[in-house]
């Protein structure tokens, strides 16, 4: 038989093997192509964040980087897929800040842990979210919406359940006393299809995807949902300024991993990311469509997701909204 100290070296030959395997295998990432788990449909601003992203993470990393759209239950189903992923660098999500600090509130069952089931990576972009319209809608102020949401024969479409731009008309219906319908949908990507058709008359959306409808004249842009107007629309009005005091919702976009993913891939895709946010071309990019470019380190990031997620909960209480 084996004498316990042999035993006790032979034990610690094996944990030195493993820690430098893993030390290895971080040196040498990426060595594989890495994912970008969209949790919603392509065409919205998540699936435009990443897409950008992809093509310059290649050129940053050496490595390819797809883009993998998983839309269903407000972005849940996605952001689930990458909770559960393993933490090797190889696998991110990039969406909104919805499944990560709204969705906990709304879902009891939620098959992911918000708080303690990801590594926060980096915020990628905010914007204040605009009130859009279909151009042949009849409404043309915030006043108009309030008066024929207050008869209850007027629904607005967000990017599904539990999103931004479901709570953030669930908070419009609590400041004005209407009673707006939830149309959910899979995706910014098809709810602007519907919007544009006129299958739907209203949403609270990112302007990102919104902008380039705006341009042709089948969107109208009433008001945007943060405290302040935006630089980048100086002529578009706060609700609060239309009248809806107090508002204030500005969501972000970003990028985490699963929970566990190695401090030296967090911090090497953070600088990456920075440094391709900062570029003057992904900049104007951005900018031309509604969006400003948002970073920060990873440990700002995480007390940023703290913070919102009591913000966002409380929201959801006061609106009472729940899942379609």
């Amino acid at each position: 038989m084996l004498k316990l100290s042999k035993i006790a070296k032979l034990l610690g030959t094996v944990l030195v093997c493993a820690t430098m395997q893993v030390v290895h295998a971080e040196d040498r990432w990426p060595s594989k192509p890495i994912s970008l788990i969209v949790p919603y449909a392509p065409g919205g601003t998540s699936d435009v964040l990443a897409r950008i992203l992809a093509a310059r993470l290649h050129d940053k990393l050496g490595q390819a980087v797809v883009v993998e759209n998983k839309p269903g239950a407000g972005g849940n189903i996605g952001t689930n897929l990458v909770a559960k992923a393993k933490p090797d660098g190889y696998t991110f999500l990039v969406g909104s800040s919805g499944p990560i600090v709204i969705a906990g509130a709304l879902y009891p069952k939620l098959p992911y842990k918000p708080e303690s089931d990801f590594t926060a990576v980096s915020p990628l972009a905010k914007a204040s979210f605009v009130v859009a319209v279909n151009a042949k809608s009849g409404l043309h102020s915030i006043q108009d919406i309030i008066n024929k949401g207050k008869t209850g024969n007027l629904s607005f479409g967000s990017a599904g359940s539990g999103s931004p731009q479901h709570i953030i008309g669930e908070m419009f219906n609590v400041a004005t006393k209407t009673k707006l319908q939830h149309i959910p949908y899979k995706g910014s990507g098809p709810l602007l299809n519907d919007l544009v058709g006129g299958q739907v008359a209203l949403a609270f959306e990112n302007p990102l995807p919104i902008m380039p409808q705006v341009k042709v004249g089948n969107i109208k842009v009433l008001a945007i949902t943060s405290a302040q107007r935006s630089p980048l629309f100086p002529d578009i009005p706060t609700l609060a300024e239309s009248g809806v005091k107090g508002f204030d919702a500005q969501p972000w976009y970003g990028m985490l991993g699963p929970a566990g993913l190695p401090n030296d891939i967090t911090e090497r895709m953070n600088a990456a990311v920075q440094s391709i946010l900062a570029s003057p071309e992904v900049v104007a990019l951005l900018k031309g469509q509604g969006a400003e470019p948002f970073t920060m380190k990873p440990a700002q990031f995480r007390s940023l997701i703290s913070s919102d997620i009591r913000k966002w909960s409380e929201a959801v209480k006061l609106s009472g909204a729940t899942v379609d």
